[in-house]
């Protein structure tokens, strides 16, 4: 449902995406600045594997709910609040870029027997006359933890208490 890396300050809400028909991957609507989109027809995050989860960088209004991707650090934590209101934990453990002519697909899509997340955006050069931007960040993510659903107690975030 949402996708939240608090050194960032993102907090995005998620789409479903999926190949086009080329077999590329969809992206967010380039006009909503604060969409991040998941690969559905993949791995739902914190189910063992590889889920993708990918948002623009920027978009022709300003920034996006990636910008600023690279700039993350091995140890941010990412969280993704799933639909059966859990949330799957996830502690960066590398951010990497590459050229999009030389881009690894089998090492950043490939399967993990772990729960793994990748978050991808564009980055690099931005050539217009080349078709945009010349490279991928990609941040590598190991889960941590699923936590329960927040609890709806008596008494706790319940407005039929008061």
């Amino acid at each position: 449902l949402r996708v939240d890396i608090p050194a960032l300050q993102v907090s995005a809400p998620l789409v479903d995406l999926t190949l086009d028909d080329r077999g590329k991957l969809g992206v967010p609507d380039p006009a909503a600045r604060n969409l991040a989109g998941w690969y559905r027809d993949g791995v739902a995050p914190g189910s063992p594997g590889t889920a993708i989860v990918v948002a623009h960088v920027d978009t022709p209004t300003g920034p996006a709910a990636f910008a600023g991707l690279d700039t993350l650090r091995s140890g941010a934590t990412v969280d993704v609040r799933r639909s059966d209101g859990t949330v799957a934990a996830f502690r960066v453990y590398a951010i990497e870029e590459f050229e999009k002519s030389d881009f690894p697909s089998a090492r950043v899509y490939g399967p993990a027997k772990d729960a793994q997340l990748r978050l991808l955006t564009c980055g690099g050069a931005y050539d217009p006359a080349a078709g945009g931007y010349q490279s991928n960040v990609v941040a590598f993510a190991r889960l941590v933890a699923i936590h329960p659903p927040e609890s709806t107690l008596p008494g706790k975030n319940d407005p039929h208490d008061s």
